[in-house]
């Protein structure tokens, strides 16, 4: 028998088992007509989780919530059992747009030092949230952390908004920063999987942003970056570089990775899906050096909350099947929950999230999003393998994995106007009858062994 959970528009099903779909025994020439083909032997890379942001606007939202809905959302994100099982998030270090206001972990004027560093603006909602949806998880949560910008008194621009540049003076003081910022969570019973360099170091943002060149992110990795977290103790924390969009991603990998001794700190490259697809462009960077990884660190349906949209869902499960499919191991969604306005943002840079919350706090809707994401990490577990999947027709999107208890896992989208029946192969000789509806979604969850 093969599970089969479905997300439909224009019907009730939001990852709803259906029956259980036959297994028939054929052979290749005793079927004709759409189908998609899954062979378990054939796998790639190991998939490390999914996920979203937790940010200060998102946290504060949380704190809003009724204790009943505060558990509910983290059950729905978090639990393994109930939930999609998130294992990998990501946080900001300093303020990001999506903060109530501009702040720094050492605000003091010429600190290098650092003797006033300080998380206190993290444990008034931040940590609250992420301690305790690692309850909730009852596992390991992969957390990265991503600057938006330095203090304004180490930038060109003397502002921590509008762009501007690390001053080269400051780039010690600034590495340690990340430094404290690992023990300081690490002391609060929070550990930190890895960092990126900077979130969007090509972008000058109304907020909170900073710019680097290839070579400024290169040399700060390798002179400063690097070896401050290898003479703490932290050399097992990953670093990220880019954590931009996909278009100028080949650029970004080829300045750093040429250079040894800063390729010997990273651990991958992080891309958004912000401009342009692109989606050729991670299997370009995977091919050139099939040694990094690659990690999809945000993407969000920009311009507002776009309630009730069935095209957020679809984005991004296109991304996803996409990005999968081009050797990405993990997969981080941008904020967890906001308000129906999609904020809070000190820029009013709104934004949608796949749970929004009602102003009084005592509801939460789910988007379509939230829905399609579970396709995925609901299925394919941490250590899953991804496997080789392709099908007939290109409006059936496709990507599949076997997991660690031998499952095998596929995950179908239609996104065109018409239902699309085919014939569902897992193995050689195993197949069923499948259907999927206009506009939906489908997973698939067979044991073979």
């Amino acid at each position: 028998m093969i599970d089969h959970y479905l997300t439909a528009l224009g019907s009730d099903c939001r990852l709803t088992q259906q029956a259980p779909l036959h297994i028939d025994h054929i052979q290749q020439s005793q079927h004709s007509g759409n189908s998609l083909w899954v062979d378990p032997q054939r796998r790639f890379q190991t998939i490390e989780g999914f996920g979203g942001a937790f940010t200060e606007a998102t946290a504060t939202v949380w704190q809003r919530l009724t204790p009943n809905q505060q558990t509910q959302v983290l059950r729905d994100y978090f639990s393994p059992s109930v939930g999609h099982g998130y294992t990998f998030c990501r946080v900001h270090m300093n303020s990001c747009d999506f903060a109530l206001g501009n702040y720094a972990h050492v605000e003091q004027q010429d600190d290098v030092a650092l003797k006033s560093f300080s998380i206190a603006r993290d444990q008034q909602a931040l940590l609250p949230m992420i301690k305790a949806a690692l309850a909730v998880a009852g596992q390991p949560i992969k957390l990265l952390v991503s600057p938006w910008s330095p203090p304004a008194w180490m930038k060109s621009n003397g502002q921590m908004n509008l762009g501007g540049k690390l001053l080269p003076q400051y780039a010690k003081a600034w590495a340690q920063c990340f430094v404290k910022f690992i023990q300081a969570y690490a002391a609060e019973g929070v550990p930190v999987w890895g960092v990126s360099v900077q979130n969007e170091p090509a972008a000058t943002q109304s907020w909170d942003s900073c710019i680097y060149s290839a070579q400024e992110e290169r040399d700060f990795v390798r002179d400063h970056l690097g070896p401050a977290l290898h003479k703490a103790g932290l050399g097992h924390i990953a670093i990220v570089i880019w954590d931009h969009n996909r278009d100028c991603m080949v650029e970004r990998a080829s300045t750093v990775y040429a250079d040894a001794q800063a390729a010997h700190y990273v651990w991958g490259t992080g891309f958004h899906w912000y401009g342009e697809n692109h989606f050729d462009h991670v299997q370009l960077v995977h091919d050139a050096w099939p040694d990094k990884k690659l990690l999809f660190t945000e993407g969000c349906q920009e311009g507002g909350p776009h309630q009730g949209s069935w095209a957020l869902g679809e984005r991004y499960a296109r991304s996803i099947i996409n990005d999968l499919n081009r050797w990405t191991v993990g997969w981080i969604d941008w904020n967890l929950l906001l308000d129906h306005s999609g904020g809070p943002n000190h820029v009013g840079n709104l934004c949608s999230a796949p749970m929004l919350a009602s102003d009084a706090g005592d509801s939460v809707t789910l988007q379509s999003s939230y829905f399609y994401l579970g396709h995925f990490a609901r299925f394919a577990k941490p250590g899953a393998r991804r496997v080789l999947c392709a099908a007939t027709r290109e409006d059936l999107e496709c990507t599949a994995f076997v997991n660690p208890d031998g499952s095998v896992v596929s995950v179908v989208l239609n996104r065109s106007d018409a239902a699309i029946a085919f014939t569902l192969r897992m193995a050689e000789g195993v197949c069923t009858q499948a259907a999927l509806p206009a506009h939906s979604i489908a997973t698939f969850v067979a044991q073979l062994s």
